[in-house]
């Protein structure tokens, strides 16, 4: 496979990547309306629709500035600040602002219900295709890892075998799905925590991930931007990853 991939449309070359990313937002989102539909929402539409629009701008925010300070250094030298942060972007800081976004909101249209469940299938979803977008990019894009002599190493467009993370990635999100769907089908979980196991798997996924990515560590020279807030937002679920432990079948539905 050449990297990065791009589409050829006669004498036109488009970017795999753009593609990808561009139909990743479109099906999460009609894959979102598909379930709405065909589930009792707790939420109502004008909530649903403020809170999306929260969310949205959350998430557009903080995946650039978190993208913008994974390299601060290159950010300071930069010579057009505002344009290096709108091109850098981590979906890791597009969770969290999501997040923030999502809060901030529901507290001012006096929202109580979770509204994080109804999108975390579409949010893996999308964060699926995303990410075979990025595989598309080979090492033209931050989303490669360290070179490797394991058997998963691949050549991602420099001629060194490397960690495909973004391959790690897809498979984890994958099994995160499935086991969610097993969890869900056992026993119902209470509204809210299906987004909850969500983001606290994959905060824990991305914070040991980023130990086989290339890039400066900033924390005791061993942790990186990304890491460093994957731990900021356990702490932030830190209450729940207790409840996890000492009592999982708190959780549950009818419990």
């Amino acid at each position: 496979m050449q990297f990065p991939a791009d589409l050829h449309l006669g004498s036109f070359r488009v970017s795999a990547h753009l593609v990808l990313e561009t139909l990743a937002f479109f099906i999460g989102f009609r894959y979102f309306l598909f379930l709405r539909r065909r589930t009792t929402d707790t939420i109502s539409d004008s909530n649903r629709i403020v809170i999306l629009i929260g969310t949205t701008f959350g998430a557009f925010l903080f995946s650039r500035l978190l993208g913008g300070l994974e390299h601060p250094e290159t950010l300071m030298a930069s010579q057009h600040k505002l344009l290096y942060m709108f091109a850098n972007t981590t979906i890791v800081g597009a969770l969290l602002g999501g997040l923030v976004g999502a809060e901030t909101t529901k507290y001012f249209v006096k929202e109580k219900n979770s509204s994080g469940d109804l999108i975390t299938y579409p949010l893996i979803l999308a964060m699926m295709i995303g990410r075979i977008g990025c595989f598309t990019s080979g090492v033209y894009e931050e989303t490669y890892g360290v070179e490797t002599n394991s058997v998963f190493g691949m050549d991602l467009g420099d001629g060194l075998h490397r960690h495909p993370v973004t391959l790690y990635e897809i498979f984890f999100l994958g099994c995160m799905w499935l086991l969610l769907l097993a969890i869900e089908k056992k026993s119902p979980l209470k509204n809210g925590y299906r987004f909850k196991i969500f983001m606290i798997s994959y905060l824990i996924f991305r914070l040991l991930l980023d130990f086989i990515k290339p890039g400066n560590k900033y924390l005791f020279g061993v942790l990186g931007t990304i890491q460093i807030s994957c731990i900021l937002g356990l702490l932030y679920y830190s209450k729940t990853i207790l409840m996890f432990i000492i009592k999982p079948s708190s959780v549950k539905a009818h419990a």
